[in-house]
């Protein structure tokens, strides 16, 4: 994990590795919840039996959108900005899903800083992110990344 104590500090992280999360079960729960939030209820994610019979591996594969929502939480264990006002996604440039996600398989991220912009009182963050499946050559994931990382605001 990378930490600094102001956003402006972030700078001469800018082209580098930032830290790779803890692993990440992908569980066939947390698929289901998944599934019910976005009303994306395929079959290759839901229906265990299908998948047994079906899929080569015999497993549900985890939604895309799952693995990309998880940049947020697993990217928080890369960087710490100590001191520093609220933060917001931004958007995406480039989002690749690579290798599927299989029911049960371990993930985690590794994220660089690709550029740090200062935005009147903020700083856009723009991050490469790739998601490691263990034990397969191939990410799940590949996503550039931007967020917004405010300047903390002064006691009123």
């Amino acid at each position: 994990m990378t930490e600094v104590e102001f956003p402006v500090d972030i700078l001469p992280y800018e082209g580098k590795a930032l830290g790779t999360s803890e692993w990440t079960t992908i569980n066939q729960g947390m698929i289901d919840d998944f599934a019910r939030v976005s009303g994306d209820r395929n079959w290759i994610h839901v229906d265990l039996e299908r998948a047994r019979r079906e899929l080569p591996q015999g497993k549900t594969i985890a939604h895309g959108q799952l693995t990309l929502s998880l940049i947020t939480a697993l990217g928080a264990q890369t960087l710490k900005i100590r001191r520093r006002g609220k933060g917001i996604n931004y958007g995406l440039n480039k989002v690749r899903f690579v290798s599927p996600v299989l029911c049960d398989s371990r993930i985690r991220l590794h994220r660089s800083l690709e550029k740090a912009e200062p935005m009147h009182g903020a700083w856009r963050l723009t991050f490469s992110n790739v998601m490691e499946i263990e034990g397969e050559a191939k990410p799940a994931m590949v996503a550039e990344s931007i967020s917004m990382v405010y300047e903390e605001e002064a006691d009123a």
